[in-house]
């Protein structure tokens, strides 16, 4: 049995028979599934995202808004069955779409439950970015909507902050294989986001340098009417206090000279944020909630 090659990082690990991935993964585990406000307007709209939060990630994100389950992989074990209930029951209330969080770990087990219980909304793949090619065209034919977020370009400050240092070649990659795939944005009467991708960027403090790094290269690579993301939401949260140049939020101007690097670039679709939304008050509660029925 060959051993877990789901991410970049090709770890081996032999997860089925209890050995944890570089990712913390064994078997499927998340912490919460619930209605969740606080994504792009498309995504959430008036009812809510069907979000569920996976514990694990393969990135090791130093400033991790969700440190509690990507670092500390707190949550509940599930089987691809029990998964599948908890899809449709978001569908059944009201979700706009199943919006699967850092999923990247539990590939398998979410084609599985998508064998069981197929969606009559979207289903979204919520990602960091870091991604094989080869997983992605394994999950693609179960994926409405791509949300990666793109994070930075250098090598040396992916593998400063996130741990690794082929961040962006495997990011960039994995980014125009999902355009390739859903190159039309599609939406329903009411505005809602039904197939196509959201390209999202995290702004960080002190580093604007990434962010025109960034969108130099998508000027230079992708669609212009590619929809994008720009986010100011960062807040110190994780291990950002033993990094002085991020234990801190976003100052006004920089965001604003982010804002306006984007709009000068053409692209023709854009969302951009009320930095107001830079609060721990935003990350939701990872209490299980959403999973207490399947037991």
């Amino acid at each position: 049995m060959m051993g877990c090659e789901l991410c970049p990082r090709r770890c081996g690990a032999r997860r089925k028979e209890g050995q944890a991935g570089a990712c913390g993964a064994k078997g499927l585990r998340a912490a919460r599934a619930g209605l969740h406000q606080w994504e792009e307007p498309c995504i959430s709209g008036k009812r809510g995202s069907g979000a569920v939060f996976f514990s694990g990630c393969p990135l090791g994100c130093v400033f991790c808004q969700n440190y509690q389950i990507s670092h500390e992989k707190e949550g509940k074990d599930l089987t691809a069955s029990q998964l599948a209930r908890v899809f449709a029951r978001l569908e059944e209330q009201g979700a706009h779409n199943i919006n699967l969080v850092s999923p990247t770990p539990y590939v398998e087990e979410i084609m599985e439950a998508l064998e069981l219980y197929r969606p009559h909304v979207p289903v979204v793949y919520n990602t960091s970015g870091y991604e094989r090619v080869e997983t992605l065209r394994r999950i693609d034919p179960y994926v409405d909507i791509y949300l990666p977020d793109v994070k930075y370009v250098s090598p040396e400050i992916s593998k400063k902050y996130s741990g690794v240092s082929d961040y962006f070649e495997m990011a960039s990659q994995a980014l125009l294989f999902m355009l390739e795939q859903k190159p039309q944005a599609v939406f329903d009467e009411d505005g809602m986001m039904r197939r196509g991708v959201i390209l999202r960027h995290l702004v960080l403090p002190g580093n604007l340098r990434q962010t025109y790094l960034l969108l130099d290269w998508m000027e230079e690579n992708i669609p212009k009417e590619t929809y994008i993301s720009l986010m100011g939401q960062y807040f110190p949260a994780g291990r950002a206090a033993d990094f002085p140049e991020i234990n801190r939020r976003l100052k006004p101007g920089e965001y604003q000279r982010a804002c306006s690097r984007l709009l000068g670039k053409g692209f023709e679709h854009g969302f951009f944020q009320d930095l107001e939304s830079a609060s721990g008050e935003y990350v939701p509660d990872f209490d299980l909630s959403g999973l207490e029925a399947e037991e």
